[in-house]
């Protein structure tokens, strides 16, 4: 997942000015689950709860 995340900031600071501005693109953590094991409830809530964390 950090080598993904790595990439994919790099990748968006690039396209994006804008976020080169951003301490940090991502946070520390991740979601993983299989579409079967998970609703999008679940995921929903995951990301609402991210927002406010940090």
């Amino acid at each position: 997942m950090k080598v993904i995340k790595g990439k994919t900031s790099r990748e968006l600071r690039q396209s994006f000015e804008h976020l080169s501005r951003m301490p940090s693109v991502w946070t520390r953590s991740y979601f993983v689950s299989t579409a079967g094991n998970v609703s999008s409830e679940t995921i929903k809530r995951y990301v609402e709860n991210q927002r406010t964390r940090y």
